[in-house]
């Protein structure tokens, strides 16, 4: 098994279905990692020895920052399509940030803004090269728009730090988006 597929299964479970799993997340979306680890080694094969140290290493491994491990508990630290919300301490941005997107959907959102679309928040990125490779999963030519976080966030839009490469916003005002030059 490949740190990429546990990376997969877990985002799976942490972010999307933990009932699937059979797994409870409390209110910051954390569960506890024998039950995680229980889960995917009953589903057989290459997952029956699945165990804490490859966690470990998957999660070291990751230049995305995906998950966190305290104690006995794991949980994915962005990117949840759950119903509900959960509990963020928000944060100052730092006064730029970027989204990659496809350019069928550029003029909507300069009218109507960035939205989650189906996850608990919108995801945004510190630098150009960053944007342009999330932006790339959506179209082979992507966007790149600039938001004004600074400026938003004096203005009331509740940002939250996801990890070291991502910030979270609930949602972008059109006020505070462009497109960037290159």
């Amino acid at each position: 098994m490949s740190r990429i597929d546990l990376s997969k299964a877990v985002s799976h479970a942490l972010r999307h279905e933990p009932w699937l799993y059979e797994l409870e997340l409390d209110h910051e979306g954390w569960a506890s990692l024998d039950q995680l680890l229980a889960a995917l080694r009953s589903q057989g094969g290459p997952w029956s020895n699945v165990d804490r140290a490859q966690i470990e290493a998957m999660i070291e491994g990751s230049n995305k920052e995906r998950h966190q491990l305290r104690g006995d508990l794991i949980r994915a630290r962005y990117g949840h399509s759950l119903p509900g919300r959960l509990a963020r301490a928000k944060a100052t941005p730092p006064s730029l940030l970027l989204h990659g997107t496809s350019p069928a959907v550029v003029k909507e959102i300069l009218t109507n803004g960035l939205l989650p679309m189906g996850r608990q928040h919108v995801h945004l990125s510190l630098d150009y090269s960053t944007a342009l490779a999330v932006g790339r999963r959506k179209h082979e030519m992507p966007v790149i728009l600039r938001v004004d976080a600074m400026r938003a966030s004096s203005q009331g839009v509740s940002f939250y730090r996801g990890n070291d490469q991502v910030w979270l916003a609930d949602a972008i005002p059109a006020e505070f988006i462009e497109v960037a030059e290159e």
